[in-house]
């Protein structure tokens, strides 16, 4: 049902689209062929209006030159040469007498008696329609001077035939612009949409096999085409997604790993309390229990901690603190276990040194890298905090002459429960320093690592003021 409703919305689309192109390529044509109409009529026209003048201005000329008897010889010669074939010359006195006149066929009807009355122009253009309602005569008026007007007249027979023989061409054209247009749009929607089914056929592939390693194919993509851009931005999608999925993945087997030891040790320590009859047995097994158990809840609430942080839900307090005292409390934690292990645990911080930060939290993030640094160091080492001013907050800085972290293991430790230590056997959860990561990010600050195996680690935690 799904794959029929999204094959449907395709259609849909690929129909609007196609009408989209088809419209637009029509009504440009259609645009295109009026302008040309009115272009085409307009250019007959002045051509016609110039044969006019061109006429006009020669008898004007003539009969300046030798009067109105070298007029009359002048029509005459053009009428026996037949340039009077489709003209109609009159020339009238200013009492409307005519004194040459000469139409042409088929005009016999048209009424001429307006052109001589007052509404008759002395000078300029004036149409007479047919009766018939077919061609219209365009007449020019030119005065002669002594009460004398001569007047040439043109009918737009031709140029309406000529018109008219366009506009049926224009029809017939119209046609075959459509079926054009229908057929380009056809090819310009399936041109336009193939990205788009491609990446379909990709993510349908993925809902089915579940597999986030599949690419939408790209080709040679380095245009700003918003479609190549979406098809870019699928792809960084769906390796973000298949590197979340990993880590989820990793991560469910670390915690399935570290979790069931203590739940097996809680359960055997429980079923020897249950069954033990000696009080004293009894409250060793409870003992155990609470502290499997609480192993258990520390790993569960680290977990939450670094989700809340991640997602930036974890509340934070802005607490003007002393860096000096936060440090001196973090290293107080694990004097004892340095000592008992011969490592040297010192500390260098401004006394005055302030900072708006979440105390609770500052104080976590100091005690997972200090912890870490004691772990790995071993006796007759040394591990050293320090603190200096750093822009708008402070640079803390925790570094050790421990056992370091070789360079391909440095981008993975600060995934969730993962462990150097492939065989686990070192003590610990794996989730200090992706909690340290998580809240430092939180307080919109970053933390760095440099280190190589033999020659120590050495942690930098950058943490603005909190606003």
């Amino acid at each position: 049902m799904s794959s029929r409703r999204n094959s449907a919305v395709g259609q849909t689309l690929a129909w609007r689209l196609g009408l989209y192109y088809a419209g637009l390529f029509v009504a440009s044509a259609v645009v295109l062929g009026v302008v040309t109409y009115v272009l085409l009529a307009r250019a007959l026209a002045a051509q016609d209006h110039d044969v006019l003048e061109s006429m006009l201005t020669r008898y004007v000329a003539e009969y300046s030159r030798s009067g109105l008897g070298g007029l009359e010889r002048l029509i005459g010669t053009d009428a026996r040469e037949g340039r009077h074939e489709r003209l109609l010359v009159r020339v009238v006195t200013g009492r409307a007498d005519l004194v040459y006149f000469a139409m042409p066929e088929g005009w016999d009807d048209v009424d001429f008696r307006r052109l001589d009355g007052p509404q008759g122009p002395q000078a300029g253009w004036l149409n007479a329609d047919d009766p018939d309602g077919g061609a219209t005569l365009e007449l020019g008026t030119a005065n002669l001077g002594g009460g004398l007007r001569v007047q040439v007249g043109r009918s737009s027979h031709v140029r309406d035939d000529l018109l008219r023989r366009f506009r049926e061409r224009a029809f017939e054209v119209g046609l075959l612009i459509v079926l054009i247009a229908g057929a380009g749009g056809v090819l310009l929607t399936r041109a336009a949409l193939a990205p788009l089914r491609t990446l379909d056929a990709t993510l349908r592939g993925i809902l089915a096999t579940g597999r986030f390693d599949t690419r939408v194919p790209t080709g040679a993509v380095t245009s700003d085409d918003p479609l190549d851009q979406l098809t870019m931005l699928v792809n960084q999608m769906l390796a973000r997604i298949e590197q979340l999925v990993g880590g989820m993945r990793g991560a469910l087997d670390n915690v399935a790993h570290d979790l069931r030891t203590p739940l097996t040790r809680f359960r055997n320590v429980a079923e020897a309390a249950v069954v033990a009859d000696d009080p004293a047995a009894m409250r060793e097994g409870l003992a155990q229990a609470l502290e499997e158990a609480g192993r258990v809840n520390a790993t569960l609430t680290a977990l939450m901690d670094i989700s809340q942080a991640e997602t930036g839900t974890l509340a934070l307090r802005r607490d003007a603190v002393r860096v000096a005292e936060v440090v001196s409390e973090a290293v107080d934690l694990f004097a004892d276990e340095a000592d008992d292990k011969g490592v040297r645990l010192s500390e260098d911080v401004p006394p005055d040194l302030p900072l708006v930060s979440d105390r609770t939290r500052l104080r976590q993030v100091l005690a997972n890298l200090i912890e870490n640094a004691v772990k790995y160091t071993d006796a007759g080492g040394a591990v050293r905090v320090s603190a200096t001013p750093d822009g708008n907050g402070v640079a803390i800085v925790v570094e050790d002459t421990g056992i370091g972290i070789a360079a391909e293991q440095l981008p993975f430790i600060w995934d969730r429960l993962y462990r150097a230590d492939p065989t686990r056997s070192t003590r610990g959860l794996g989730l200090g320093l992706s909690l340290v990561k998580a809240i430092v990010g939180a307080h919109g600050g970053e933390v760095d690592v440099a280190s190589a195996p033999g020659t120590g680690s050495r942690f930098t935690v950058r943490l603005p003021n909190l606003s």
